[in-house]
């Protein structure tokens, strides 16, 4: 018996001491294409001018954030903070989420999954976007620094005037 209680209790710690892993399952963009989609081309054109590796990600950025309805800049902005653009990052967590303590087995799942707890939870449902993005990291230069990068794609989804 007290050969149980030791395992169990090293048990216990393991699973509540490992990074928690989380698969929300495939996440498949459905056959909707957004390759002629202006923010499609904002974000490729954005994110390869600066060799972010996040360019294979766009679809699963637009279809979370549509899905979600979820301003289509923020996701990508955050990524770009984070993990600068998916050059670093571990455990398919490009977001940094949960202070990197939370594995997911794609990066796919990782988006779907970021992106339902943006809409949905209590913590930032219908919040303002400073309040959702200082919930989300509380360094206080954090939400300028995302902010910045939303605007910064922006300019990129704007087709230059012609004068």
């Amino acid at each position: 018996m007290r050969c149980w209680v030791k395992t169990g209790g090293l048990l216990l710690a393991f699973l509540l001491l490992t990074p928690k892993t989380i698969d929300p399952g495939q996440h498949a963009v459905h056959k909707l294409s957004y390759s002629s989609d202006p923010r499609y081309l904002a974000l490729y054109s954005f994110l390869s001018a600066r060799g972010y590796p996040l360019t294979e990600y766009i679809p699963y950025l637009l279809a979370a954030a549509d899905r979600y309805e979820l301003d289509w800049r923020l996701l990508p902005a955050i990524a770009i903070i984070e993990s600068s653009g998916g050059r670093f990052y571990t455990n398919g967590n490009i977001f940094g989420w949960n202070s990197c303590g939370t594995s997911f087995p794609r990066v796919q799942a990782g988006i779907y999954h970021v992106a339902e707890r943006l809409a949905r939870s209590p913590l930032y449902a219908g919040k303002p976007l400073p309040s959702v993005l200082r919930t989300y990291n509380p360094y206080p230069s954090y939400p300028r620094k995302v902010l910045a990068c939303m605007r910064a794609l922006s300019l990129a989804a704007t087709p230059p005037r012609a004068d």
